[in-house]
């Protein structure tokens, strides 16, 4: 179709969706009437991007995202904004202010976070694809919890202006989809150089996908497999392994002696920018109105109680703490040495192999409610952050299932080898379907 509009009424039982615009406009390109999802983190000129947050209830941006500007000029049906974790900050969408997502798979148990309505509006059928964000696992955590596929591009290959900031140093937009194939297309929708954004790089994306990994070496890591891996998860993903060796692959196996240290200095990373970026919040330009009679501090502080969720002022208070003085040195600044072994752990690996494999999560879906407390929740992202500290691409597939839900296998490549860690999910979607 060239032009019109689509009616969007979704089934959503999910609670997938936060807005629907029932009337998208859609004209010719790549994506000419497709329904695409964005999570409500992007900026959508004249509809409501909250970020899942009261903070941000009734916030309408006057300017797209320069992803948005890229979708809609590709002709996609822009179908509504997915819900999330409060400013991406969890990963299983229970932290949202309206309402957990469910999954699609299985309604009593989470989606994944914090992209999780993007996943439960492609896992159900609502959508063909969607937009998510990574800053340490949120695309590749809900595509492997629902059974879809998402990609965490390289830092820097698709353009952050008008993402509503979180920790600028590790997230990145992204795409999602029900196959390689989607995740492909919408990558070459949204990818390239945006004089907008100063972390953005001249790195187009133009690829069709291939199944041929003949000859490729991937990298097993050893601490993918080990403590606090479920051993079903992990049967699975060997599997998987297993078939790309039939396919032509070799597997080496590896060590990234960093993981060690990736976790804490990931949640210090990101505690830090997100206590700085989340500071503009202060009922003055955004949010609930502040009471003008009272003092600033005191109409600061009670806005932001009122406004912001339990995980969002927690990790504010972390980041804060870590950048206070007297606790920079002692925080913050190992957290960065701790990340740059871990980029150089990669860097040495890639030295050897062509991509890393591995589980997506350690688990399954966790059952609603089930991580309660901070820590376990935190833990559950050990495979995935080590890419967002490392800036490098990293794709989950489905690979089968344990207990009745789905499990991703998580391809890692080098930094701008985007290409080809969709060409190794691609071969192993093909050999299975």
């Amino acid at each position: 179709m060239s032009s019109g509009t689509i009616l969007f009424e979704p089934d959503d039982r999910y609670n997938a969706f936060l807005t629907v615009c029932n009337h998208a406009p859609y004209g010719n390109g790549k994506l000419s009437g497709i329904a695409v999802a964005v999570k409500d983190n992007i900026s959508t000129r004249g509809i409501e991007t909250t970020c899942a947050s009261k903070i941000l209830k009734g916030y309408v941006p006057p300017y797209d995202a320069r992803v948005v500007e890229l979708l809609k000029s590709s002709g996609a049906a822009i179908v509504g904004k997915t819900n999330m974790d409060e400013f991406g900050m969890g990963t299983t969408t229970e932290n949202s202010a309206f309402g957990p997502t469910l999954n699609p798979c299985d309604t009593g148990r989470v989606p994944g976070g914090s992209s999780g309505g993007s996943a439960a509006a492609i896992a159900s059928g609502m959508v063909q694809m969607a937009l998510g964000t990574d800053t340490g696992g949120s695309i590749r955590c809900p595509a492997a919890f629902c059974g879809i596929v998402g990609l965490k591009p390289s830092y820097g290959r698709v353009s952050r202006y008008g993402l509503i900031a979180y920790a600028n140093s590790l997230e990145q937009i992204g795409p999602m989809g029900k196959t390689v194939s989607d995740v492909s297309t919408l990558m070459e929708v949204i990818a390239g150089y945006d004089r907008h954004d100063s972390t953005s790089h001249d790195k187009p994306y133009t690829h069709t996908p291939r199944a041929d990994i003949r000859g490729l070496k991937i990298g097993i890591p050893q601490e993918y497999f080990g403590a606090g891996v479920d051993p079903a998860v992990a049967a699975v993903v060997r599997s998987a392994i297993a078939k790309l060796e039939e396919l032509g692959a070799a597997s080496v196996p590896c060590s990234i002696p960093s993981m060690e240290y990736a976790l804490a200095a990931y949640y210090v990373t990101c505690t830090c920018e997100a206590s700085s970026n989340l500071a503009r919040f202060d009922g003055v330009r955004y949010g609930p109105a502040a009471d003008t009679k009272k003092s600033w501090h005191d109409a600061y502080q009670e806005v932001r109680a009122a406004a912001f969720g339990t995980e969002v002022r927690r990790r504010i208070m972390l980041g804060t703490f870590a950048l206070s003085s007297g606790y920079y040195g002692k925080y913050y600044a190992k957290a960065q040495v701790a990340r740059e072994n871990v980029r150089k752990d990669f860097e040495r690996i890639f030295s050897e192999v062509d991509v890393i494999a591995g589980p997506t999560m350690p688990t399954v879906a966790f059952r609603l409610g089930e991580k309660s407390d901070p820590l376990s929740m935190y833990l559950a992202d050990i495979l995935t952050v080590p890419a967002n500290l490392a800036g490098i691409p990293s794709i989950s597939v489905p690979c089968g299932r344990a207990g009745g839900m789905p499990v991703g296998l998580q391809i890692m490549g080098r930094q701008f080898e985007d290409e080809r860690v969709i060409d190794v999910a691609y071969a192993y979607e093909q050999a299975v379907s």
